[in-house]
């Protein structure tokens, strides 16, 4: 059976309706890509590393995750901006690293223990109501004996770890467009996807640079 032919001027329509289409899907999720990178630009988050995944080394972690929350809520309280919140992590990582190792030895555990403040990649995360996308963050990292074990992670500045402040601490920090975001991550799960797929192309073919 012989297709209609379109006339023209209709593919030129459909033609610039389909580009309006993708100009508008870009536009939107170029505006996305960039309230993203605002907030991966305005928080600190904190990573603990298990030594393994076994019964006893996940429980070490989550004794060590509680003694270091109890000093968030004292670390933080000064802190306007991602870089004063770094500048006291800096200041007081080897405070953090001693509770974590005192931590464990109180637990009849030997492993050692290091902290850091770097610059990582995360994937596309939920903690708690809220979804951080995917991209390089600035991190406190605490690694436990081989650090080979399953991590557990929150957002250390705004003070996120502690829920009562979770949310006056956002609105502080973040715009409301952005907390829209880390809140309706239903609503923007193809976008968080895409940026995802898009952020571990780019986090590979950096590394592979420097290869």
């Amino acid at each position: 059976m012989k297709q209609p032919v379109l006339s023209r001027s209709l593919r030129l329509t459909l033609a610039m309706l389909l580009g309006l289409a993708v100009a508008l899907t870009a536009a939107s999720f170029s505006a996305f890509a960039q309230e993203c990178r605002g907030i991966r630009e305005s928080v600190l988050r904190l990573h603990i590393l298990a030594n393994s995944d076994s019964q006893e080394d996940q429980a070490l972690k989550l004794a060590v995750r509680d003694r270091i929350l109890e000093l968030d809520s004292v670390l933080f309280q000064e802190a306007s901006n991602l870089r004063e919140a770094e500048e006291a992590a800096a200041r007081e990582l080897e405070r953090i690293r001693s509770a974590a190792q005192e931590e464990l030895r109180r637990q009849g555990c030997g492993y050692p223990v290091r902290a850091e403040l770097t610059n990582m990649y995360f994937t596309t995360r939920t903690y708690d109501t809220l979804t951080l996308p995917a991209g390089r963050y600035d991190a406190v990292r605490i690694t436990i004996g081989e650090g080979a074990g399953r991590n557990w992670w929150c957002v250390l500045y705004p003070p996120l770890c502690l829920p009562a402040c979770g949310g006056q601490a956002l609105s502080e920090v973040l715009t409301e467009s952005q907390i829209e975001i880390l809140e309706s991550a239903e609503e923007y799960e193809f976008r968080f996807a895409a940026l995802e797929l898009y952020q571990a192309l780019k986090e590979r073919l950096e590394n592979a640079a420097e290869e």
